[in-house]
């Protein structure tokens, strides 16, 4: 049995669903380091002094979201979650903007609640931008399984993210049968030693504004422009890039729009700087269809 230490209630602004928050933070059922039980909580492990604190949210008001951990300084880890799941973004510009798109804004109808969830740190967003690029989601979640279980640290629920100096520090034994290619481990390494020696470092990609941030993260080995769109999208909130040339995205869109001329740059130019909304309801639409 877990036992947490603490219990803190984070008030949101209504309309406010942590189902969708979580399904878009995950993306799978697989997931192993995200994991949602069957009760609708929301569990996930995260760096706390030396070691790793569990991480319980609930959703048990329209307004409100309970937060339980094992950690002794509860309130380092508030923030962060806070931040993770979404709960100050204000979406107010979206819903005026999808409005004149009818199926958008159905779409958006469907998933009102949903919030831009975060990955917790550079090393995270960057490792699923690597993972996820040019395979599909089922074949990349998979991916992303096994290298969790071999170099995380598991507890009672979930998986912790592998850390980037558990990543150099990883004989090639450690990613036999994890399913990545030469290239993408290389990758990995690449960011993960970026990382560790601080030549990027998430505190400053924070301060640049979105285009000046990606361009300091392709600089590094392994980060192209899709992937840093991910990056600047899932691991820090920037609403207004959006990652294109995806295959996936194109057959989604096309599918949830019924249209098979859709014109995307234009829908991104009507969408402006919350065109970052549309691929979380796009992956909504597409696992929520599955």
């Amino acid at each position: 049995m877990i036992r947490f230490t603490s219990r803190d209630i984070v008030p949101v602004v209504p309309p406010y669903r942590l189902d969708l928050v979580s399904d878009a933070l995950r993306r799978l059922a697989a997931n192993v380091v995200d994991v949602v039980e069957e009760d609708g909580a929301y569990y996930r492990a995260l760096p706390s002094g030396n070691g790793y604190a569990l991480v319980r949210v609930r959703q048990v008001a329209a307004d409100a979201l309970e937060v339980s951990t094992t950690s002794r300084a509860p309130k380092a880890l508030l923030e962060r979650v806070s931040t993770m799941l979404g709960t100050g973004a204000n979406l107010k510009e979206w819903y005026e903007r999808v409005a004149g798109v009818s199926w958008l804004a159905a779409l958006a109808e469907r998933f009102i609640g949903i919030r831009p969830p975060r990955y917790p740190s550079l090393f995270e967003a960057c490792a699923h931008a690597i993972v996820f690029q040019q395979i599909s989601i089922h074949a990349a979640g998979a991916i992303m399984r096994r290298f969790a279980e071999s170099l995380g640290t598991r507890n009672a629920v979930t998986v912790a993210f592998p850390s980037p100096q558990a990543v150099l520090d990883a004989p090639p034994s450690a990613f036999a049968g994890v399913g990545l290619s030469a290239n993408k481990l290389a990758h990995l390494r690449s960011v993960a030693e970026a990382v560790v020696t601080g030549a990027i470092r998430g505190e400053d990609i924070e301060r640049l504004p979105t285009a000046g941030a990606v361009e300091r993260l392709v600089s590094v080995r392994g980060i192209g422009p899709w992937s840093a769109a991910v990056v600047m999208l899932r691991g820090f909130g920037r609403l207004d890039i959006f990652p294109m040339r995806d295959s996936g995205v194109a057959r989604t869109i096309v599918a949830l729009s019924g249209d098979p001329q859709i014109d995307l740059d234009a829908l991104l130019g009507r969408l402006g700087p919350v065109r970052g909304m549309l691929y979380y309801h796009l992956l909504l639409g597409r696992i929520r269809a599955e």
